[in-house]
């Protein structure tokens, strides 16, 4: 692509990338607490139970607020990256500090959708792409902080892969695509069984099977082997530094889907087997 030519869409694609990074903030934060408030619906209907009516909670109701003091966040104190190095990353009413965090998912949305663009210029392909990117930096963050892959996001992703091989908008056929979502979910399903009836353990969840059969969806089958390495080294490395710094959780658990949704950005960047030979194999 002509740089100068280029350009606009590069700034436009980098933009709408920190807009909808503000907005994935919104989702990795209140999508958990809507599943739980969902579960302790189902739960206390199953039980025969009325629970007491309660303010809507969804992405966009209420408003944003400060944790610390519950102070509505105004439009100009919520644009991305900027409103957070205007208030020196601190609560404009109470002064509480703001978490890096928020600008950081900012950023690196808003670096990717940019890098989409470049990669694939003015196309459905880059839209496929930034939807891919969102999804994943969403599902990275909320199993971070949760141990929870969403089905809400899980499964449009694998299913909008499949329909974006069928249509001939991804660069892998239908077949791998197929096969790629069998052979994902069924690798990390038998490692689960294998684990579970070894130890009497869970070492892993439904919703890595179903991240890792979306993976293989987006990039085929024969993606999935340096996949899997590259989130198994990532995973264990930083899990052995936490724990000799003493930041591993109670129970001693590192999720793994955001190992996995990094082996993804990552193959989206670079080929997926660049990880193997970065590491000469």
């Amino acid at each position: 692509m002509d740089v100068l030519a280029g350009l606009p869409g590069l700034v436009l694609s980098g933009v709408f990338g920190l807009l909808v990074g503000s907005f994935l903030n919104v989702v990795i934060y209140r999508l958990p607490k809507m599943m739980e408030r969902q579960w302790e619906r189902e739960c206390a209907e199953m039980q025969g139970k009325e629970l007491p009516e309660t303010p809507d909670f969804n992405l966009l109701t209420p408003r944003s607020r400060c944790g610390a003091c519950g102070t509505t966040i105004r439009w100009y104190q919520n644009i991305p990256v900027l409103s957070y190095a205007f208030l020196r990353g601190r609560c404009g009413a109470c002064g509480t500090g703001i978490s890096l965090r928020y600008p950081a998912v900012e950023l690196l949305t808003g670096g990717l959708f940019a890098w989409c663009f470049w990669a694939h210029g003015p196309t459905v392909q880059t839209l496929m792409w930034m939807g891919f990117v969102a999804a994943l930096v969403a599902l990275a963050f909320i199993d971070w902080d949760t141990t929870l892959l969403p089905d809400d996001i899980t499964l449009p992703l694998l299913w909008a892969g499949l329909v974006a091989a069928a249509l001939g908008w991804a660069a892998i056929p239908l077949t791998h695509a197929l096969w790629g979502a069998v052979a994902g979910y069924l690798s990390l399903w038998a490692v689960y069984w294998a684990f579970k009836l070894a130890t009497g353990k869970e070492g892993m969840g439904y919703g890595d099977f179903k991240l890792f059969a979306a993976l293989g969806v987006w990039f085929g089958w024969q993606a999935l082997v340096p996949m899997i390495l590259m989130a198994s080294v990532l995973g264990a490395v930083v899990g052995i530094a936490m724990k000799f710094t003493s930041g591993l959780r109670e129970g001693g658990y590192v999720p793994f889907g955001p190992f996995l949704a990094f082996a993804g950005l990552f193959s989206l960047v670079f080929e997926p087997g660049a990880f193997l030979g970065w590491l000469g194999l």
